[in-house]
């Protein structure tokens, strides 16, 4: 069974949705925000008056062969996959304070974010997860309104947040606390990969969205069951492993609040499948495996 075609998407869209913009490639468009080159950036003569952690060094590790060796990366913090904010993306690159490293080691890059919500009570060392990727806060800064994060090499390898761009929406939400309502799934913010947006099909003032991705992610999804996507969680609704892809469908809220529906068609987009597939698939594992012994 193939994706559902994304050739009709234009016409549908302007029908049912007249503040949908079309975007190349057939995705849809929500109404951006303010371009961020109108917003005044952060002084860097204020650093001296910035919070800042030393920044970090990391190993250019190689990238996991399977899901296996991602599910094992201890559990500190928690995310319900209900996104806060869409912040916006002021820059993506090197630090600017060096790290003082060498021997081979990567200093990857700093994600600066300017955030609204997520400055009040947030300190230095705070786990957000942004775009679904559990990230440390290494810097704040009250006066520009924005959060940095330090983004490894292995990180950058196994997610989409190196595509991202100054004027970038990107979902972000804080950890849990032992007072928030659960009102998604647990979502560890362990990215296992990126799968890849197949078409935009709207229905009604809903969203179908299909979503390509490979098979080790895919054994992981069930019908009804949960995903995260870009660290939104949302409920699958079609699997098709032969097919390679799954599908869900947004509603009018969900589409107004995240990136998604402003991406295109051919877009990456984090994955985190539910952590009840991982500890299922390796305990059925371990038993196949034990049978085998056994008959052998």
């Amino acid at each position: 069974m193939a994706p559902p075609p994304a050739t009709a998407t234009a016409a549908a869209a302007a029908a049912v949705r007249p503040h949908l913009l079309l975007r190349r490639g057939g995705g849809l468009n929500l109404p951006s925000p303010p371009c961020p080159t109108a917003l005044p950036f952060a002084s860097r003569d204020a650093a001296a008056r910035r919070l800042r952690l030393p920044p970090p060094r990391f190993s250019l590790s190689p990238v996991p062969k399977s899901l296996s060796a991602a599910s094992h990366v201890p559990v500190r913090s928690l995310f319900t996959g209900i996104v806060e904010e869409v912040g916006l993306v002021r820059r993506l690159g090197p630090p600017l304070a060096p790290s003082g490293g060498g021997g081979g080691e990567a200093p990857g890059l700093d994600l600066e974010v300017e955030t609204k919500t997520l400055l009040a009570g947030t300190q230095l060392g705070d786990s957000v997860a942004v775009d679904g990727t559990c990230l440390t806060v290494a810097a704040i800064d009250p006066a520009a309104s924005t959060l940095t994060f330090g983004v490894a090499p292995e990180t950058l390898r196994r997610t989409s947040l190196g595509e991202r761009a100054p004027g970038d929406g990107i979902n972000l939400e804080r950890a849990l606390t032992p007072s928030s309502r659960m009102g998604g799934h647990f979502v560890q913010g362990h990215v296992d990969g990126t799968g890849e947006i197949a078409a935009f099909r709207p229905d009604g003032d809903s969203l179908w969205v299909t979503v390509r991705a490979p098979p080790e992610i895919l054994r992981l999804l069930v019908p009804k069951g949960f995903v995260a996507v870009d660290g939104s969680s949302l409920t699958v609704v079609s699997v098709d492993d032969e097919g390679g892809w799954f599908d869900f469908m947004l509603v009018r809220y969900t589409q107004d609040n995240i990136v998604l529906p402003t991406k295109k068609v051919s877009d990456k987009v984090n994955l985190e499948a539910d952590i009840l597939g991982k500890y299922v698939e390796k305990l059925l594992a371990g038993r196949v495996e034990a049978m085998a012994k056994s008959d052998s």
